[in-house]
């Protein structure tokens, strides 16, 4: 047996327990509080929260260091997409564009 293998089961299949009883709980919480205007505001905001964190820090960011590259000219051309109201495809499809010229043509 490979000893590394094992940890990387037994890591796997820990972490697989500890996201079913983290769910599990979930149940137990009262409607009460789940329904308290306070949840819904953070229920509501966390996401959005969440996704402009990765976001940002797969566009600024290389393992230790902040950058601005050919990857922030893609997000400047997703958001310009997406204020002038373009489609998912579009807004993906250029940004990918814009930043495949900016890496070739450096």
């Amino acid at each position: 047996m490979n000893l590394s293998m094992d940890k990387f089961w037994i890591a796997t299949i820990g972490t697989s327990i500890l996201a079913f009883l983290i769910k599990y709980s979930g149940t137990l919480i009262p409607n009460k509080v789940l329904e308290s205007h306070a949840v819904r505001k953070i229920n509501a905001l966390l996401p959005i929260a969440m996704l402009s964190a990765l976001v940002a820090v797969q566009a600024f960011a290389t393992k230790r260091d902040l950058v601005i590259d050919h990857r922030a000219a893609g997000l400047v051309v997703a958001a310009i997409a997406l204020r002038l109201k373009a489609g998912f495809p579009i807004v993906v499809g250029s940004a990918a564009l814009v930043s495949a010229l900016i890496v070739r043509l450096t």
